[in-house]
């Protein structure tokens, strides 16, 4: 157990200071870099009049990210929430349903199973990645899993789990090679939620390419942002027709009447977000290699920190860094909360990770596993400033 005096939360804000400087505004959390050509494609759509979703940049941004990614097709949407949505519809999830997903996630993961008429079934995740613990999963599954004639069946609750969701916390790859093993051996289709995970690999593969199918999002606090935004990433071309087919209401090819074969979604992003993310990919290495920067900064200026340590990344993956997080030595947790105020107070944005989703009244009474390092990480983690701008040499044009 370390002294106390090793352990004092008043060596962080200095060495945040160092990291990245003091400036007389404040420093937030992380700020959108929009470079010049975004002025340009914005411009063009409002002179052009195509600002809806029928725009060309709709489909150029598709075509771009899906290269970006190395996937077969990328499908816009309005934001990740929904794309996660339509993920879960075409993997066959339906109403009565149960998806396994982690309890330390943002609520969108649980609300797009929600909009499912599907219930969350959650599991803990790892010290190390922050994301689904694989032996968590096989635990769990190897207590609740029956063979049913529709698929794996909860025995608990005779509700068939219809799907597991990876979510690549902060940015950082799940341990994805034992999850789809596991998926595999219980027979349920995988979905990543790489709404975080935007440039971020796997042994040398890009998040989202793992899965059946998976949702990126753009919203404005991402690595990439539309403002507001998210994507549908498959390497199946039918389930790539078919996401496009239903977020554009269901509407079938017709110069001019309105004819609809199934339930829609108006889910498709419109042109002028689109044209914000053509130009970010077109930045998105120089982002990449920024924030990367940024954290190897942060890791250097902590080294002598006691009390917390920088959350990298696993030796298999190249993670994004999109939000720098500090991990808290358990023996400090509970000055987290007067952390908090005082790093704020001195002009640099921070905040706790998100409430478990089993905390959360809507979710209290979801099925779930043993979470003790859900819970303990919960009250651990503190995201700090980690905009790209604010990397070394960023504004001397080094990039």
């Amino acid at each position: 157990m370390k002294h106390t005096s090793e352990l004092s939360i008043d060596t962080i804000l200095p060495a945040i200071r160092r990291a990245i400087g003091a400036g007389d505004e404040l420093v937030l959390l992380h700020r959108p870099y929009l470079p010049p050509a975004a002025w340009t494609y914005v411009k063009d759509c409002l002179d052009t009049g195509w600002v809806s979703s029928a725009g060309a940049y709709v489909g150029r941004f598709e075509t771009e990210l899906a290269a970006a990614t190395g996937c077969a097709r990328a499908v816009a949407t309005v934001n990740g929430t929904a794309a996660l949505q339509v993920c879960f519809h075409l993997a066959g999830v339906a109403p009565g349903d149960e998806v396994i997903a982690p309890a330390l996630t943002f609520v969108a993961t649980a609300n797009a199973i929600s909009h499912c008429g599907a219930m969350p079934h959650f599991v803990d995740v790892s010290e190390e990645r922050l994301s689904i613990c694989p032996r968590a999963l096989e635990e769990r599954l190897s207590v609740v899993a029956r063979p049913g004639p529709n698929g794996t069946i909860n025995r608990d609750t005779n509700r068939r789990i219809a799907a597991v969701c990876l979510m690549h916390c902060l940015g950082h790859p799940g341990e994805i090679d034992a999850i789809v093993e596991i998926c595999a051996r219980y027979e349920i289709p995988l979905i990543e939620d790489a709404a975080e995970s935007l440039g971020s690999t796997y042994r040398g593969k890009h998040t989202g390419r793992f899965g059946l199918l998976s949702a990126v999002s753009f919203n404005g606090n991402k690595i990439l942002t539309t403002g507001g935004g998210g994507a549908i990433l498959t390497d199946d071309e039918q389930l790539a027709d078919r996401a496009k087919h239903l977020t554009t209401t269901a509407k079938t090819p017709h110069p001019w009447e309105f004819n609809h074969d199934a339930v829609g979604w108006n889910y498709r992003l419109p042109n002028i977000n689109a044209a914000l993310g053509v130009a970010q990919l077109e930045v998105l290495p120089e982002m990449l290699r920024a924030k990367r920067k940024l954290a190897e900064r942060y890791v250097q200026t902590f080294q002598d920190v006691r009390c917390a340590r920088v959350l990298q990344e696993p030796s298999d993956s190249h993670g994004n860094y999109w939000l720098n997080a500090l991990v808290l030595e358990p023996d400090v947790e509970a000055e987290r909360d007067a952390l908090i105020k005082q790093i704020n107070d001195a002009g640099y944005q921070c905040r706790p990770l998100w409430q478990p989703m089993h905390q959360l009244p809507m979710y209290a009474g979801a099925p779930r596993g043993e979470l003790g390092r859900t819970e303990s990480l919960c009250r651990r983690v503190i995201n700090i400033p980690s905009s790209a701008d604010l990397a070394p040499n960023w504004q001397k044009g080094e990039r």
